[in-house]
């Protein structure tokens, strides 16, 4: 849970920033004082995401499924006395992201090393981001297709508990039908 609670204290941080700091980027003064400035937040965040997908957490990417009524594995496990969950139910909320969360670091640590080799171009470029995209993918990927397996396993009284225990009163993040963000009740 307090992963969570970095993720959004981050996500906080950098929509509330002083705009000033954007502009350090584009030749202006650094940052104002007591403002981070924005490469430390990214350089945290980073650092932060390497962490949690090498240890086969999804760090958000599946938040539109876990918002909306389709519990994540691990968090059930996390909260699997509030749950009450039985021996098999248990046993079904075993998952493993890591093999494909290894690739994806892997082709950002090749990204980051063909810059730092200094031989960067267009197309090694293209090539290499292609591929840390098609890994961004597949592991977001694995991370909805266990919600959704995860959410069949469970009754409805164990996902309104979940539902409350992992989002409380600020509930769902369904769109209305207009496309807008809007607070709904979780999907049944």
């Amino acid at each position: 849970m307090w992963r969570i609670a970095i993720v959004v204290a981050l996500t906080v941080m950098v929509l509330t920033t002083d705009v000033r700091a954007a502009g350090a980027q584009h030749g202006a003064a650094h940052s104002a004082p007591g403002v981070v400035p924005h490469h430390v937040l990214a350089q945290t965040y980073e650092k932060a995401f390497a962490e949690n997908i090498a240890a086969g957490r999804g760090f958000g990417l599946a938040f539109v499924a876990d918002q909306n009524g389709y519990p994540g594995p691990l968090h059930v496990l996390e909260l699997k006395d509030l749950l009450k969950l039985t021996a098999e139910q248990e046993a079904r909320m075993q998952a493993d992201s890591r093999p494909k969360s290894t690739r994806l670091l892997e082709s950002e640590a090749k990204l980051r090393r063909l810059f730092a080799s200094g031989h960067a171009d267009e197309g090694s470029v293209r090539a290499a981001v292609a591929d840390v995209e098609k890994a961004r993918t597949d592991v977001r990927l694995v991370h909805l297709t266990f919600h959704l397996k995860t959410r069949e396993v469970l009754t409805d009284e164990q996902r309104r508990l979940y539902h409350d225990a992992r989002w409380g009163e600020h509930g769902s993040m369904r769109a209305p039908e207009d496309g807008s963000p809007g607070a709904h009740a979780p999907a049944k």
